[in-house]
């Protein structure tokens, strides 16, 4: 039961930071402007009312009396008195009925302890606290007429109330304000560092983090900072020595081929000259795919209009495109056309029909390349973007195949944020469904 509950608040909290950080200070806040209001409300101002009321019902009473006893009082005295010391204002109104339109509000306390504290003292009557701001309109029935009261709003209801919720209202705001200033500038430093995390993750070329903020957010930006640099020192190592490896390898290779030029036996010639081709593809692979981290410069622009380019290029009649227009990523152009070069190279190298789609949903863009090849198992899925591994040697065209190419691509869609899935396809072969966010 207590996992189920965790389960739920879970759900219920806001998942930011920020908003985490104003419920710990707005929370205590409301709950005990909440209490004091609701104490406040039930034993001072209720309670006050309920008094302000009752001597207010009981003057209405001594009103009655001096009207039903007019031999023993002078009528007129008595109520200009009341006029002048209460604020009231008494007329008979003869041959008169009560209203039939009820204006009491149910909700109101004022009306609630008001009608309460008539009911037992008094008999028929009507009254009206809306129809004006000061007074209340108070009409009772007597005798062949109806006897009206108008009396003041501050006889029955204490006027410290607005005071009383607006100091207690504005204080609770204002100390929510100052704490929604504070924790943004406590969250931004970290909004910031993981900003700077998911750019360089990307592979984006990013200037020197500068820490901020709190004393452990200030270390855990210095430490990524020297992560950073760190791995930028490691690429830079790994370039430098593929760049040497390639000048050494393909020297050799040169000479290979002139020598070659001069041989006699034609046959040992081409046999030679074809391992020479295979190695030099082969070592053109290695490089492509030790040069993937190399920074390319990150742009927006329409990957409809690029992939359609692709496509156009292979000059293949059995690529058949779906594609919706306007689609904009940010991301790095080069890489992007180098993945979409190794999916599509792969389908036409064993498929004849191949189906590409491309379409946005929400913040998704979806691109699908379908073929009628052989397919892979499904158990293959996940392996077959592990660099050097083949599913079935004797499938490659060429021993030169190293089993590279879905590493690569599934390395540069990763790279931006997106995910790289297989499946089986509609036309009988494999699926490749890629995901960027829009």
């Amino acid at each position: 039961m207590s996992f189920g509950l965790n389960r739920i608040l879970k759900n219920i909290l806001p998942k930011r930071l920020f908003y985490r950080g104003l419920l710990i200070v707005a929370v205590p806040i409301l709950i005990l402007q909440i209490t004091i209001s609701l104490v406040f409300f039930d034993s001072l101002w209720i309670k006050t009312n309920k008094g302000l009321t009752k001597a207010l019902v009981s003057e209405i009473v001594t009103i009655i009396d001096i009207y039903d006893n007019e031999s023993q009082y002078n009528k007129k005295i008595v109520t200009d008195l009341y006029n002048k010391n209460f604020s009231f204002s008494v007329r008979f109104l003869k041959n008169e009925k009560l209203p039939d339109i009820k204006v009491e509000r149910w909700f109101s306390p004022m009306d609630r302890t008001l009608r309460r504290e008539l009911k037992p003292k008094i008999g028929q009557h009507w009254f009206n606290t809306i129809s004006y701001k000061e007074v209340v309109d108070l009409r009772i029935k007597f005798r062949d007429g109806v006897l009206q009261i108008f009396f003041p709003k501050e006889r029955i209801q204490v006027s410290s109330i607005r005071i009383f919720a607006f100091w207690i209202t504005v204080p609770a705001i204002l100390m929510i304000t100052v704490a929604m200033i504070f924790l943004k500038n406590q969250t931004r430093p970290i909004t910031k560092l993981a900003q700077a995390s998911e750019r360089f993750g990307r592979g984006e070329d990013i200037e020197e983090f500068r820490p901020s903020g709190a004393l452990e957010i200030r270390k855990a930006g210095l430490e990524f900072e020297k992560m950073r640099k760190r791995i930028l020192r490691h690429l830079n190592q790994r370039s430098e020595m593929l760049s040497g490896i390639s000048h050494d390898l393909r020297t050799p290779l040169t000479r290979i081929k002139l020598q070659l030029a001069v041989i006699k036996d034609k046959s040992l010639s081409e046999k030679i000259s074809k391992d020479v081709d295979e190695m030099e593809k082969m070592l053109n692979e290695y490089l492509q795919f030790a040069s993937i981290g190399a920074k390319d410069k990150t742009e927006t622009f329409d990957i409809s209009e690029l992939l359609e380019e692709i496509i156009l290029k292979y000059e293949n009649d059995n690529i058949k495109i779906k594609l919706k227009k306007n689609i904009y990523f940010n991301g790095r152009r080069n890489l992007i056309t180098r993945c979409i070069n190794n999916l599509l190279d792969n389908s036409i190298k064993y498929a004849e029909k191949i189906s590409v789609s491309l379409e946005k949903k929400n913040s998704t863009i979806i691109m699908s390349i379908d073929d009628d090849g052989p397919g892979v198992k499904k158990s293959e899925f996940q392996n077959i973007t592990k660099p050097f591994y083949k599913i079935d040697k004797s499938r490659s065209e060429s021993k030169s195949s190293v089993g590279l190419g879905l590493s690569i691509s599934s390395d540069i869609i990763k790279s931006h944020g997106g995910d790289i899935n297989f499946s089986k396809s509609k036309l009988g072969g494999l699926k490749v469904t890629i995901s960027l966010p829009y």
